[in-house]
């Protein structure tokens, strides 16, 4: 076991988010000596660990993403990676530790343009197609972010974001590169017509293994998004728990789903996991339940990533494809629960892996497989790490009590420049993640409630601070709040009690307007699906709202 504030010199000449760590005396406290996989070289390159790597080891000819109509071998995905990293380095003004936006929907080319940052020595920022301006701002303000490469079907909001600052400032020597934005020769200027021409081959950059390699953002109770930094380190270690330990994947499965590469969830399921076992990724662009069944059944899937709400909706589904070559079908995001499990197995024939990870801890920490799946529980603590549940005070709690669960192992929080928010999450050297849970005799840890105000709709975390900021935008809102409701198909909603300005009229057309405005101003999937008119809301003596006397209140309304 070490702490690591020691770190190695760095490989990166933008030293923006070595600087932007956490204070030493606020890291966690991280494990190495529990699995013998995760001892790395001080000078470490993730792209070249998994992609390189698998070029050296023979590997070349086999298949490494598939896609409708498209399948690249692990020799074409290294030659796309290099051609682009010479753009981003020859033609783009890179230098190491500059971050660099990406923004698409899951594509071989995104996929490529990860690797090929980190190969680089950038840092990536990989962003969901769903944001809006408001949210790629603040991204790009938070990581002062200069490049952004994007899927030209969705260029128009990120060269808006890349314009100008929060304030109004300009944003110095900014600069979008589309890429895959249609039929047709690729326009000039593209990704596509930089890379022409390039040959490829591509030294790696001399990173340090404690380099960052990515910042990937997510919402908290504040309602601003995030920054958690990952080292090149962290990217590797991930692939060297969990699926090696726990979902037990070969060479030749071919893996699916429909998380975004943007997420921690996504990213390791459809990119590193693959790529470290010499497997395949299918990479879908359209992933609801019909179309990933259909791509499963087309490319012959083995392994399958989603989230609850995805199985239930293949459970009606599932007799009408062809399944028959899967044999692992992942959950995360929310708990999976029993009913769920019972109902897919029934319809597949297929045990579901459920598991919990987070953004902070890059994935996934708890989980079981096979006969160790306990139907309800979310399993045990994956090797590599450590977890407990602690009272408030951080004190282990007896077996079957309900508390904080606390987590660590060779991942953990590091955000972006907030040590106020470091302080909450990590405590004592163990990562905090906002989850009460219960571990029984056994080592089995039991989900029970979140611990602050984060909604889980569907998979997609929301954050509650950030609706009603949205909300208090429009000039009909006087005051709002924002909780999540239970919901039977989506696990939670998002419901906000609004109290509106004089000669505004509480109306489904009001309602209506509300909604439409959220999802013109962050992403569709966080606007509230249920709107109530209030005259007040429950406050503390010094105006804190209450949010758990508005969970408690009456039934949804219908606008």
């Amino acid at each position: 076991m070490t702490d690591l504030p020691r770190l190695e010199p760095t490989g990166h000449t933008d030293t923006f988010c070595r600087d932007s760590l956490p204070p030493p005396e606020l890291w966690p406290r991280l494990l190495y000596d529990g699995v013998p996989e995760l001892s790395y070289p001080p000078r470490l390159n993730c792209t070249a660990a998994l992609l390189d790597a698998r070029i050296a080891a023979g590997d070349g000819e086999r298949t490494a993403i598939l896609a409708p109509g498209l399948r690249w071998s692990y020799a074409e995905l290294a030659a796309a990676v290099d051609r682009i990293a010479r753009v981003l380095v020859e033609d783009l003004g890179l230098v190491p530790g500059n971050r660099v936006l990406l923004r698409s929907f899951n594509t071989p080319l995104l996929a490529a343009c990860w690797l090929a940052v980190a190969k680089a020595g950038g840092v990536v920022v990989c962003t969901m197609p769903m944001l809006r301006r408001r949210e790629l701002v603040y991204i790009a303000d938070k990581a002062r972010i200069r490049l952004a490469l994007t899927d030209g079907r969705l260029a128009a909001e990120c060269e808006e974001a890349m314009r100008s600052t929060a304030d109004g400032s300009p944003r110095e020597g900014a600069r979008v590169v589309r890429f895959q934005g249609g039929d047709g020769d690729a326009p000039e200027g593209s990704l596509e017509a930089l890379m022409r021409g390039k040959p490829a081959g591509f030294t790696p950059c001399d990173t340090a293994a404690d380099d960052v390699a990515a910042i990937l953002f997510t919402s908290g109770t504040t309602g601003q998004a995030k920054g958690t930094l990952h080292f090149h380190r962290d990217v590797l270690a991930v692939t060297d728990c969990f699926p090696r330990y726990v979902l037990r994947p070969t060479a030749d499965d071919v893996f699916s789903g429909s998380p975004s590469l943007a997420f921690a969830y996504g990213l390791g399921a459809l990119l590193l996991f693959p790529l470290r076992f010499g497997a395949a990724s299918l990479l879908l662009e359209q992933t609801t339940p019909p179309h990933l069944l259909q791509g499963i059944q087309d490319h012959r899937a083995t392994i399958c990533f989603s989230v609850p709400t995805a199985y239930r909706a293949m459970c009606g589904l599932a007799a009408s494809y062809d399944l028959g070559s899967l044999r692992r079908c992942v959950s995360a995001g929310e708990t999976l629960p029993a009913p769920t499990f019972e109902a897919f197995r029934k319809a597949t024939g297929l045990r579901i892996i459920d598991g919990i990870g987070s953004t902070e801890m890059l994935h996934q920490f708890i989980s079981s497989a096979e006969d160790d799946i306990r139907p309800g529980s979310t399993g045990r603590v994956v090797p590599g790490y450590q977890a407990k549940v602690v009272d408030q005070e951080g004190a282990e709690v007896p077996f079957g009590e309900i508390g904080r669960l606390a987590v660590r192992g060779p991942t953990g929080c590091r955000y972006l420049a907030d040590p106020e928010r470091q302080r909450g999450y990590v405590q004592d050297g163990w990562n905090l993640t906002g989850d009460a849970y219960r571990m029984d005799e056994n080592g089995y840890f039991w989900y029970q409630a979140r611990t602050d105000d984060l909604i889980v709709s569907a998979g997609n975390k929301i954050a509650a601070p950030e609706v009603e900021s949205v909300l208090l935008d429009h000039p009909k809102v006087k005051e709002c709040g924002v909780v999540g409701i239970a919901d039977d198909e989506r696990g939670h909603v998002v419901k906000a009690f609004v109290i509106l300005n004089e000669g505004a009229e509480p109306s489904a057309e009001t309602a209506r307007e509300l909604q439409d405005f959220v999802k013109a101003q962050i992403a569709p999937y966080k606007y509230p699906r249920h709107v109530e008119f209030v005259a007040s809301l429950p406050r503390t003596e010094t105006g804190k709202l209450q949010r758990f006397r508005l969970r408690q209140g009456g039934s949804p309304s219908s606008h």
